[in-house]
């Protein structure tokens, strides 16, 4: 028995380093896996591998910024019991707020609250009519931060992070009376454990940075996020909602 069995899953950026982990994961636990992004060149290969194996997936191609096109994939999808967002925002880091474009600083936000409102509206309308379902949202952890990072400006990275983690707190007070859960996740650096840094002296600095930063002192991955979403999207994550969940080995905190 899977954790997620006989579920509907919406998985927007399903074929993103982050997203396509979350698919192959929620796949495992028996849920069908709808894997939505706007390349099914990214989207197909995550597909097949989850149906390879036996589980259950299908792709689509969706913008997310288009409400009407949201809509009519859900029509399709039917019954929706889980949602997880993670469409990239365009974050834009390593410029100093008074070297900025004010275009590069409000995008995340733009465009992160947008495509996050739009696909939550869409799930919770149905969520709520027939009475169950879970919304998740990822953020860094970084509207949380009192000073960012000296070494690495973070931009619009944490208004961005502060302006999600509010609309799951609004979504999750609205909709709870009528069974519907919402929490954010945050990761940070988040690596592949199927692709060891090895030789590549990038990534085995950044290992090294990371885990020095960390209080779990190793670097997160995106199993450690995916294990966590899939958990927070069953019944037995049947008490949180309104919560953020820090998956990233503790390089942030409240």
């Amino acid at each position: 028995m899977g954790l997620l069995d006989g579920k509907n899953a919406v998985i927007y950026g399903g074929g993103g380093f982050i997203g396509s982990v979350v698919s192959r994961v929620f796949a495992r636990e028996g849920a069908h896996v709808f894997v939505v992004g706007r390349n099914m060149d990214k989207l197909n290969p995550v597909v097949d591998a989850i149906n390879t194996a036996g589980g259950h997936a299908t792709a689509a191609s969706v913008d997310v910024m288009d409400e009407a096109a949201v809509e009519t994939h859900l029509d399709s999808v039917g019954r929706v019991d889980a949602a997880v967002n993670l469409v990239s925002r365009g974050d834009v880091q390593g410029t100093r707020l008074l070297d900025m474009k004010v275009d590069d600083f409000v995008a995340p936000t733009e465009t992160g609250l947008r495509a996050n409102f739009i696909t939550a509206r869409a799930c919770a309308r149905r969520m709520a009519q027939q009475g169950s379902g879970v919304i998740l949202m990822v953020t860094s952890g970084s509207g949380g931060a009192a000073t960012p990072p000296e070494v690495w400006p973070m931009g619009g990275t944490g208004p961005a992070d502060a302006a999600i983690e509010s609309l799951m707190r609004y979504l999750a007070a609205e909709v709870g009376p009528r069974g519907v859960r919402s929490a954010v996740l945050w990761t940070a650096g988040a690596k592949d454990v199927e692709s060891p840094s090895g030789d590549d002296p990038f990534e085995a600095k950044k290992d090294e940075l990371i885990a020095a930063a960390s209080m779990l002192k190793r670097r997160p991955t995106v199993q450690h996020f995916a294990e966590m979403a899939a958990f927070l999207a069953s019944d037995r994550g049947a008490g949180t909602t309104a919560s953020i969940i820090n998956v990233n080995s503790g390089l942030t905190s409240h």
